[in-house]
């Protein structure tokens, strides 16, 4: 019986951990979800072109431990992994998508793995808040601000 309960309540916290609150139109929401899936598609191919065309003309980071980051060619400069370096992983998990007429919130958590020049396989995670905004049609992001989560 006590082996029931605690089965039933690592079911119940798991649900919670990684539950999705989705407020807004659907068909917006599915392109934000869209666009976040080729973000880290963009990421891992080192595709740093379209990577930083996922932002607004005028989008800004937030990396932990750096200042602002702005505007796309600087962005981009950001994201690009150094030589011998590799991002074979990485996954955004929405927690929570809201979207309120041309602009969205989207906060979650991101996972990864970066194998090193020496071939070392070093996993990252951690939670991130973007800002989204509707640009020529398409969610760009317009601010985006993340750091780590310690295990």
């Amino acid at each position: 019986m006590a082996k029931s309960i605690v089965t039933l309540g690592l079911i119940f916290f798991m649900n919670i951990a990684f539950s999705q609150t989705y407020n807004g139109d659907r068909e917006e929401i599915d392109k934000i979800l869209q666009n976040i899936e080729l973000f880290s598609e963009s990421y891992t191919s080192g595709d740093y072109d379209a990577l930083a065309n996922a932002y607004c003309k005028e989008g800004v980071i937030l990396p932990p431990g750096a200042p602002i980051i702005k505007g796309r060619e600087a962005i981009k400069q950001r994201w690009i992994v150094p030589e011998g370096i590799r991002v074979p992983y990485h996954k955004i998990t929405p927690t929570e998508i809201t979207v309120i007429a041309d602009w969205a919130y989207d906060i979650g958590y991101y996972e990864g793995t970066t194998i090193k020049r020496n071939g070392d396989m070093v996993d990252f995670n951690g939670k991130y808040l973007i800002v989204w905004k509707k640009e020529d049609g398409d969610w760009k992001i317009h601010a985006d601000a993340w750091n780590r989560v310690n295990n």
